[in-house]
């Protein structure tokens, strides 16, 4: 019987061993954890655990931002254009946002639905919390560690959300005021307006708009005539992509900068590196 009852204690105390469960968030450094846990939070208080792991390559890192940071072809993005079209031109009659603005932004900013808020919170547009907020959110690294991002069922929440944040916030009623389908000063004004903190923020966002012609939808809502323009290939500012073996004393050698200079260009604030991560260095 006492041997019996031995037994029992020792299989209780192994259960209770294995039962733990360890979550781990996003570190401060700017690398990325992708294969660990994301703690979530629900719009009821609750807390839990959203595994992101997949099999292999489960020692990679990856810096995860928006589009200069996240590798997409053409056909991923014309994808993603074709599936929030409408909703753009919608919010476009409905807040006066421009629709190329509102489709070049959701490119850049989730890199054409690929970035790790738009997978892990279908958060497009990479609106923080704040203190309006009373929905479901997650933890992520931005500019502090484990910011509050606000976190939607589907995109297309997160496209409305984008229009009615814009539209809510006194710091962007200038914006209003512009031409609906003038994109560039939309573009410079959001810049302004404190939307982004990237100093090439206007230039990327204008890029992505001329070379997928998103303004196209801008003049199917207004009813004007569109003229496909030619896109000069080569922007007012160049990129290099990283490749294996590359370090930031390597690249700014290589196109006669410093590595300070390099790290302000690209808002770095420390030396990691990904490979396909795209550098300005010009």
């Amino acid at each position: 019987m006492i041997r019996k009852f031995i037994l029992l204690f020792v299989l209780f105390l192994v259960a209770s061993c294995g039962s733990k469960r360890v979550v781990i968030q996003t570190s401060k450094s700017g690398k990325s954890r992708p294969h660990s846990n994301v703690v979530v939070k629900k719009s009821n208080g609750n807390t839990t655990s959203v595994n992101n792991t997949s099999e292999g390559n489960s020692s990679k890192t990856e810096i995860l931002e928006a589009t200069t940071r996240v590798k997409v072809t053409t056909e991923i993005v014309l994808a993603y254009i074709s599936q929030y079209k409408n909703i753009a031109k919608n919010n476009m009659k409905q807040f006066g946002i421009p629709s190329s603005i509102c489709l070049g932004q959701g490119i850049l900013e989730s890199g054409a639905g690929t970035g790790p808020l738009s997978s892990l919170a279908n958060n497009h547009f990479g609106i923080k919390c704040h203190q309006d907020w009373t929905g479901a959110s997650v933890k992520y690294d931005d500019d502090s560690a484990q910011e509050c991002f606000r976190k939607y069922n589907q995109g297309s929440e997160s496209y409305n959300d984008h229009a009615l944040f814009l539209k809510g916030r006194k710091w962007y009623e200038p914006l209003f005021k512009l031409d609906k389908d003038d994109y560039k000063s939309w573009a410079k004004g959001l810049k302004a307006a404190g939307y982004a903190t990237d100093p090439k923020y206007p230039e990327k966002l204008i890029a992505i708009i001329e070379r997928y012609h998103l303004d196209q939808y801008d003049a199917e809502v207004l009813g004007n005539d569109y003229v496909v323009k030619s896109v000069e290939t080569k922007s007012n500012f160049k990129e290099y992509q990283v490749s294996q073996g590359d370090t930031l004393f390597s690249i700014s050698k290589k196109f006669n900068l410093s590595i300070d200079d390099l790290k302000k260009k690209n808002n770095i604030s420390d030396n990691a590196l990904s490979i396909g991560q795209s550098l300005i260095v010009e």
